[in-house]
C-alpha cells in the first residue's frame, strides 16, 4: 500500500495555477525527498497533500483512503519549517514534546504511563532527554527543531512529514536529525520531506522528486550536482534549467491541525 497517492493535482490561488498535473506515489516505508527551487510549488504540494490547501482537480489518497474521508491524522506527525518550539508560550521540552501525544490520548484524557514513556523515547532519539525540563526558549535554533522532530516522533506515527528540517541549523543538529530518521524508518516509518539541501540525509533518500514550475521535473535517484553546484562548498542544486532541455541543474520551502 501507498502511504500517499497523489493523481492529477492540481492547485491554484485566486485564479493563479500553481501546481499541474501532479502525480506522486509514496511508498510504505519509503523516504521521499521533494527538492526544487522557491516559488516552485514544492511546499504547496506538501500542503496540499497534508490537507491545509484544497485541491482544485485531482485525488490524494492517505493510506489507501481518500484525503476528503482520512480521519486517522494521529498516523501522520508534521514537522513544521523553523517555528518558535514553544510556540511563544513559556514551555519546557519535555512539555512541547508532550503535546505531540494529544491525538492519541485526547485532549481531556490525563497522561499515562505510555504517553510519559513516549515523551522520552522521543527525546533520547533526537539527543535531548537531558534538557526535557528545561525551557524550550534556552535551547538553539538546532535544538528548537530537534524538539519538533521530537514532538512529531511522541505521537508515534505512520508518516512523518517534515519542511525543510535542516534548514538553517549547525552540523551537530543536522546529523542528530539523521540518525534520529534513519531509525524511525528501521522501524517502517515512512518519511515524505520537503529540502534544499540535503547534507546528511541524502543517504536515507529512497526516491528524489524535483518540483518545478508547478510540475514534476524529474523523479528518481538524488541527482547529481551539475555545473558550479558541483564546486566545493556548494552542495545543493536548483531546478532552475527548463524541464524539457537535457542538462537540469537540480539540487538538494497552516492550517494542519498540530497532531490533526
Amino acid at each position: 500500500m501507498s502511504a500517499v497517492a497523489v493523481r492529477h493535482a492540481a492547485v491554484a490561488y485566486a485564479g493563479r495555477t500553481v501546481l499541474r498535473d501532479v502525480t506522486l506515489d509514496v511508498g510504505d516505508g519509503q523516504v521521499v525527498a521533494v527538492l526544487g527551487a522557491n516559488g516552485s510549488g514544492k511546499s504547496t504540494l506538501i500542503r496540499t497533500i497534508l490537507g491545509l490547501v484544497p485541491l482544485a482537480g485531482g485525488e490524494i489518497d492517505l493510506f489507501g483512503t481518500p484525503q476528503r474521508r482520512f480521519r486517522e491524522w494521529a498516523r501522520i506527525g508534521y514537522v513544521p519549517q523553523r517555528m518558535g518550539a514553544g510556540g511563544g508560550v513559556p514551555a519546557t521540552v519535555g512539555e512541547v514534546v508532550a503535546s505531540g501525544r494529544l491525538a492519541r490520548r485526547g485532549i481531556f484524557r490525563p497522561a499515562r504511563a505510555a504517553d510519559r514513556e513516549a515523551v522520552r523515547a522521543a527525546l533520547e532519539d533526537v539527543g535531548l532527554l537531558d534538557r526535557i525540563g528545561d525551557p524550550v526558549a534556552t535551547l538553539s535554533g538546532g535544538q528548537q527543531q530537534r524538539t519538533l522532530i521530537a514532538r512529531a516522533l511522541a505521537g508515534r506515527p505512520d508518516l512523518l512529514v517534515l519542511d525543510e528540517p535542516t534548514a538553517g541549523v549547525d552540523a551537530a543538529s543536522q546529523e542528530a536529525f539523521a540518525a534520529a530518521l534513519a531509525r524511525f524508518g528501521e522501524r517502517g516509518g515512512t518519511i515524505l520531506l520537503v529540502a534544499h539541501e540535503l547534507g546528511p540525509l541524502e543517504p536515507l533518500i529512497d526516491k528524489a522528486v524535483v518540483v518545478h514550475d508547478g510540475r514534476i521535473a524529474y523523479e528518481g535517484a538524488v541527482p547529481e550536482p551539475a555545473g558550479h553546484h558541483a564546486g566545493p562548498g556548494h552542495d545543493h542544486v536548483h531546478p532552475h534549467a527548463e524541464p524539457e532541455r537535457s542538462r537540469i541543474c537540480v539540487a538538494p520551502t497552516d492550517r494542519m491541525p498540530a497532531n490533526p
